[in-house]
């Protein structure tokens, strides 16, 4: 055995070697590199990898000797996709809870919803979602540990964004009544007062919130275009950005007017206020359910047919005037064949049948939600310095969205994650 002036010796060498070791390279060939912000590719492509970001893109990169070379040939690469609107931490039972989420939130505890996560995350992950907005609807934080718990490899799942409790007027989104009065919480946190809506902020931010959601229109009383942006400000002093649940149309128009960074659902708004909006720079996320899925839980006669074309009519309202968009899936749904990655992809469905084309849907995937997830320095495209979040289909997305329901690779961080 070593002295122990020779073992300390030994171990600082050991360090040393270890810290200017060489980091290993992933060198990817893609038969063809999207770029989602311009709307154009380049065939032939060299992707470097080291350390989980990009180091290196062009057709005559050099592969080092000893990196792992991954053949993407004849396939297409494109950023990892953006959800800015779900939910991994609940899962609407149809049958047992006739629809209502309101049910769900009581049926099922806050140690399951968890759980929930953890499975809603890796699907997401495995169907090419990269990154994710997490919007609430988590119970107690939940949403919190899920993606604490990413952050640290536990588990394997999006970049994950995420809300906390949901602030709201008292009784939020749920008809309460008067011997059940505690019912709504923790699910929402009311706040009616500015004392009230300061604390709700900061309890958001000292419990793990990456961003602020507010419901402002689900009563007969809404938050004032005031209350919006004291609220808009008071995030911001936290380091956050504000995402409003907007229904109606009176709803829409104070978030508009006060400066929003995304409105949510948008249902009822207006073009004009979509104009201001525009104007504001506020981000739409419209959430429009695929007719096919909106026909398992609308049973009246006409119902998810009507629903269906006045969402559609909004988000193709919003394209026309040029208000910026993200893709946002909202789905929430548990359906048979499906998990939530592939359920959430269905959206692209409502997209097109709104007129979008490739180009405007794939920006909304990946580099318009990058900028409004506030990650655009570090995810979202495909150069050096990025992270490297990649996926691969057989196909042009820019000429055939629906390819990206048939992803083959995922690659996130630098780690492969499904391969073909």
């Amino acid at each position: 055995m070593f002295p122990a002036p020779r073992r300390l010796l030994a171990a600082v060498l050991t360090l040393l070697l270890a810290r200017t070791a060489p980091a290993q390279v992933t060198a990817i060939r893609a038969g063809r590199v999207v770029d989602p912000e311009t709307g154009t590719s380049v065939p032939s492509q060299v992707i470097l990898v080291s350390d989980g970001k990009i180091t290196a893109l062009g057709p005559d990169v050099t592969i080092p000797r000893g990196a792992t070379v991954i053949d993407l040939s004849r396939l297409t690469v494109l950023p990892g996709l953006f959800d800015a609107h779900t939910h991994l931490c609940m899962s609407v039972q149809l049958q047992r809870d006739a629809g209502s989420y309101y049910l769900t939130t009581l049926r099922d505890p806050l140690s399951y919803r968890a759980v929930e996560g953890v499975a809603n995350a890796r699907a997401m992950l495995e169907a090419g979602f990269t990154t994710v907005r997490d919007v609430g609807n988590e119970g107690d934080y939940a949403c919190t540990s899920v993606r604490w718990a990413i952050d640290r490899g536990l588990i394997v799942g999006p970049t994950m964004i995420n809300a906390g409790r949901i602030i709201a007027p008292y009784g939020g989104q749920f008809q309460l009544q008067p011997d059940r009065r505690d019912l709504a919480e923790p699910e929402y946190y009311f706040a009616d007062t500015r004392d009230e809506m300061r604390k709700a902020i900061r309890e958001n931010a000292h419990y793990g919130a990456g961003v602020i959601k507010i419901v402002v229109d689900d009563q007969r009383y809404i938050y004032s275009t005031d209350d919006i942006r004291f609220m808009v400000e008071e995030a911001r002093v936290a380091g956050l950005k504000l995402a409003a649940h907007v229904w109606t149309r009176a709803g829409a128009h104070n978030a508009a007017a006060a400066g929003v960074a995304s409105l949510e659902h948008l249902n009822g708004i207006s073009d004009e206020d979509l104009a201001v909006a525009k104007a504001n720079g506020t981000v739409a996320v419209f959430t429009p359910f695929p007719l096919s899925v909106l026909k398992r839980f609308r049973t009246a006669p006409g119902q998810a047919e009507a629903e269906y074309r006045a969402e559609i009519d909004r988000l193709a309202a919003g394209y026309r005037i040029g208000v910026p968009i993200a893709f946002g899936s909202d789905a929430i749904h548990d359906l048979a064949g499906y998990t939530r990655g592939t359920q959430a992809i269905m959206w692209i469905d409502s997209y097109v049948d709104a007129g979008l084309p490739p180009r405007a849907i794939l920006r909304a995937m990946t580099s318009t939600a990058a900028h409004l997830l506030g990650v655009d320095g570090e995810r979202g495209a495909i150069r050096p310095g990025l992270a490297a979040d990649l996926i691969a289909v057989s196909g042009d997305p820019l000429s055939d969205i629906e390819v990206l329901k048939r992803v083959v690779f995922v690659m996130k961080n630098g780690q492969v994650i499904r391969s073909p």
